[in-house]
């Protein structure tokens, strides 16, 4: 089985500078091949494919240098146009994706299903993982072991039903009434929020890269619309993870990740409204972007250790702050939550299902501009209380009223003792 290399790639106005790391092998060996855009590399048992942005050339200048000291293979390449500018060189998964087939065929309905096996995940793409549920301690599948037949209607009850059945009122209110650690939390600020340093992946981030899956994803218009909601929801549920445990994850921060996503908890993504009679999948309502963070907000409010509605509101800030970041701060993210999950002896599952195939799609196809888009639907969308659907307002005013009531007590108990 070949191995794919560590590698980086720079650029000058004519050249393309690939450096390969492959220690203890011969020079003479080193097998390589440009076609228009198309590199690969093949020495044994090392093989590197990459797609450039623009095509690259074999000529006079280019060349390929073996250091048996450093086990360093550095091969230059000739820009077929000199002075274009290639991006993305340090996006090492988007590189590292299959050049598109042409042409680029997607349904543009959904097939018949014959089949009673439920397709879940990145792109319904999976099955099969939650046969044997009933063995494993996976405590955040909602849908038991239903999980492999529901359908995604069956799936969005079981999940409403649950959070219905989780949300405590006593709860809630004992939060409000006493929020000294949640205030804490609500004014800790994550780091990749407020970094103003020039971005560069680490080289731990850049190993994760090239274990990704190498795979081409094509999406309709409709699944890259759900996918951007998705996201979403899987940047609140980090945000929330992370001020949890500020930024040091616990081996309680899977569990929390995980149950505070609801295509995790019941295979169950967004969107979470009918698309109206004249959708467009490249734009986003508020309606779509309220309901999405909706999801999110309940879950908060009815699963983890704190649950307070100031502080699902802060973790809609960070989103939006995240989103702003571009795709290179958005990516680390999942990496970190990728991270998380790895390390989990049941829920590393997610990563398999959702979070490998989306950290790819999200270097390789995803859109700064549309998460533009996306920072400012979030950060001004305006989440009422009753749209959570559990009278968050009455129960607060029962708290303040409750300790209205205790203050003068205490102010005659005070005359009474002088």
């Amino acid at each position: 089985m070949s191995i794919t290399p560590r590698f980086q790639c720079s650029q000058t106005a004519e050249s393309i500078i690939i450096s390969v790391y492959c220690p203890s092998v011969r020079a003479s060996d080193v097998e390589i091949n440009v076609d228009d855009t198309l590199f690969s590399l093949h020495i044994n048992p090392y093989f590197l494919r990459l797609n450039f942005s623009h095509p690259v050339i074999e000529d006079d200048a280019s060349s390929a240098k073996y250091d048996p000291g450093s086990g360093y293979l550095t091969v230059t390449l000739t820009k077929q146009v000199k002075g274009e500018e290639f991006k993305d060189l340090d996006l090492l998964a988007k590189l590292l994706a299959p050049r598109p087939t042409l042409p680029q065929k997607v349904p543009s309905e959904e097939p018949i299903k014959l089949s009673t096996r439920g397709q879940y995940g990145f792109l319904d793409m999976h099955f099969n993982y939650f046969v044997n549920v009933s063995y494993t301690e996976n405590e955040i599948n909602e849908l038991g072991v239903d999980a492999e037949t529901c359908t995604i209607s069956e799936r969005r009850l079981k999940r409403l039903k649950h959070e219905d059945e989780k949300f405590d009122e006593e709860y809630y209110m004992g939060d409000f009434a006493d929020d000294e650690n949640i205030q804490a939390l609500i004014h800790w600020e994550h780091p990749h929020a407020i970094d103003s340093e020039p971005f560069q992946y680490t080289e731990k981030e850049n190993m994760t890269m090239l274990n990704l899956p190498q795979r081409e994803y094509l999406a309709t218009p409709a699944q890259t619309h759900s996918l951007y909601l998705t996201l979403i929801a899987f940047l609140f549920s980090y945000v929330y993870q992370s001020r949890m445990d500020q930024h040091d994850p616990t081996p309680e921060s899977a569990w929390t990740i995980c149950s505070l996503i609801p295509a995790f908890s019941a295979l169950d993504p967004p969107p979470y409204d009918q698309p109206p009679p004249s959708f467009n999948p490249s734009q986003y309502t508020p309606q779509e972007i309220l309901s999405t963070l909706v999801a999110s907000y309940r879950r908060s409010l009815a699963f983890p250790l704190y649950r307070s509605f100031a502080l699902a509101e802060k973790c809609r800030i960070d989103v939006a702050s995240l989103l702003s970041k571009g795709k290179r701060t958005v990516f680390r993210c999942l990496l970190e939550m990728k991270s998380i999950l790895d390390h989990h002896e049941v829920y590393y599952i997610y990563s398999k299902i959702w979070v490998d195939d989306f950290c790819v799609w999200l270097q390789a196809y995803a859109n700064d501009d549309v998460l533009t888009q996306l920072d400012a639907l979030v950060k001004d969308v305006v989440v009422p209380k009753s749209a959570i659907g559990w009278d968050l307002e009455e129960l607060e005013t029962l708290v303040l009223s409750e300790s209205n009531e205790r203050v003068p007590d205490s102010d005659d108990e005070s005359e009474e003792g002088s």
